[in-house]
């Protein structure tokens, strides 16, 4: 950036660097009406890779049935396997992690819920259930010497059950957490959280033994929370965020949940703050703008649409 913006004023309240977890190759593409070509996906890994990002979340290896977008798993991993950064892999069950650990995954994801409702919707199962189907796959995991994180779906808000008590998510985070996942990831799955609501869960997941180095935050920014829900999370002390180049994402199973946190509207902010992340942003930005001529549409990140056309 030869402007010299955003300017840098620091804040020594916050952490001097933050890990960004890259989610747009797998949850940023899993919601697309078509399939993107398999080379154009192990294309944007690297590019992402490439730009600095140090945790790409690569692909999912559920059922094609129920994301067909990302059927091709098994070919795309071999592809990007040899990049050298974080590429972990979402899997379902038992046999989403036989055929990731077949491919080498190092790294692999559960995803869980914090309601019924979503629970049912998006696994078939009760909460408790689901929870009961992947002891199984953490334990044969960190058996295997893989890292294992936790993903918790719907902690702010559900769309049949709405506003969802901080201590039913907190029961769920730690049912994961007492299975050995590395790391929890907090999601605002149809992006209604705000700030004050963010602080509290995490107080309370603090207080339930649950400690901030294991957490990490996922924001959807439906209703424009994102960024500021993010703020939140740093000053409690979160240093990985999740987030999705260009903005791309949502969710199949809960039709409200728009876009995640744009990756370059999360860096363009904490470039102001000076934290540092590794992350150069004009490649990023160059990336996103790629990746939405593959898609035919333009990116939704603000800092994609300001910074490219300045270049224009």
């Amino acid at each position: 950036m030869s402007t010299g913006l955003p300017m840098t004023v620091t804040d020594p309240a916050l952490p001097a660097r933050v890990r960004i977890h890259e989610v747009g190759p797998r949850d940023g593409l899993q919601n697309e009406k078509t399939a993107v070509p398999t080379g154009v996906k192990a294309e944007f890994v690297r590019r992402l890779a490439a730009a600095g990002l140090s945790t790409v979340e690569a692909t999912s290896f559920v059922h094609p049935k129920w994301v067909p977008q990302l059927a091709d798993a098994e070919e795309l991993f071999p592809l990007v396997n040899g990049l050298p950064v974080r590429l972990p892999v979402l899997v379902p069950n038992e046999r989403g992690l036989d055929r990731a650990l077949a491919l080498g995954a190092r790294e692999v994801a559960v995803f869980a819920s914090a309601t019924e409702s979503f629970a049912r919707a998006n696994l078939n199962r009760t909460v408790d259930e689901a929870l009961a189907m992947f002891e199984p796959v953490v334990i044969r995991a960190i058996e295997a010497g893989l890292k294992v994180r936790g993903y918790l779906s719907m902690c702010f808000g559900d769309p049949w059950e709405g506003a969802v008590p901080v201590e039913r998510t907190v029961r769920v985070t730690k049912a994961l957490a007492d299975m050995g996942c590395d790391e929890l990831s907090l999601g605002d799955t149809i992006g209604v959280a705000t700030p004050g609501h963010v602080q509290a869960l995490l107080t309370a997941l603090n207080g339930a033994g649950v400690p901030t180095s294991r957490l990490a935050v996922h924001f959807h920014d439906t209703y424009g929370q994102a960024l500021s829900n993010t703020l939140a999370a740093l000053r409690h002390g979160v240093t990985t965020v999740d987030a999705s180049a260009g903005g791309l994402g949502g969710c199949p199973y809960a039709k409200s949940a728009t876009g995640n946190l744009a990756t370059e509207d999360l860096v363009w902010m904490l470039d102001g703050l000076g934290i540092e992340t590794g992350v150069d942003l004009a490649a990023l930005t160059a990336t996103s703008v790629w990746m939405a001529e593959q898609l035919g549409r333009p990116s939704p990140s603000r800092t994609v649409r300001a910074l490219s056309h300045k270049e224009s």
